[in-house]
């Protein structure tokens, strides 16, 4: 990889680390009994190339498990940017 594609990924995995911390916002919000972040806000910052940020916050801080959009969204999320990922990166 050159030196372009460096900071890319340390942005990339500054901001996966960023939505797997706001499922954790999210969960403690719900714990408290306060106002949530929207779901459509959290599917769309998974949409947004951090589904493997949003799969670890999911499981790290168990939340929105058993919500079938999440439980199969967040994965389909993955596997669409991954197929991205390596159309982008194949040539």
């Amino acid at each position: 990889m050159d030196g372009l594609w460096t900071p890319a990924l340390y942005a990339l995995a500054a901001w996966n680390l960023a939505v797997a911390l706001l499922y954790g916002w999210d969960k403690r919000l719900a714990v408290r009994g306060r106002r949530r972040v929207p779901e459509a806000t959290l599917l769309v910052a998974a949409g947004l190339f951090a589904a493997p940020g949003a799969l670890a916050g999911m499981h790290l801080f168990r939340h929105k498990t058993k919500k079938a959009l999440f439980r199969f969204g967040v994965p389909a999320l993955l596997l669409c940017q991954l197929l991205a990922a390596y159309a982008l990166l194949r040539d």
